[in-house]
């Protein structure tokens, strides 16, 4: 299997370049997707890891997404830049 690029906030695969989000003057990003990050902020500033799961959950269940893609979705989510080494929740 070729080495993919997944979006690393959500882990949407970055197969086409339409889906890669956009720097603040314009360029496409190269780690993240046009539904994460635009204009070189990311669209939920506030969400946590957890945030990001149950967000990804409900999208994914309003597409009709087969659960085993669901499931190597969430789990490759603490792996990403974004997530790395943060606390899932806001637990304190």
């Amino acid at each position: 299997m070729e080495n993919r690029k997944f979006c690393q906030s959500c882990s949407m695969p970055l197969d086409n370049a339409a889906l890669l989000g956009t720097e603040k003057d314009g360029s496409p990003s190269q780690e993240y997707c046009k539904f994460c990050y635009q204009h070189g902020a990311f669209t939920h500033p506030g969400f946590s890891l957890d945030d990001m799961k149950q967000h990804m959950m409900n999208l994914m269940d309003k597409e009709k997404m087969p659960e085993d893609i669901l499931e190597a979705a969430i789990n490759r989510l603490p792996h990403l830049k974004r997530w790395a080494g943060k606390p899932a929740g806001n637990a304190h």
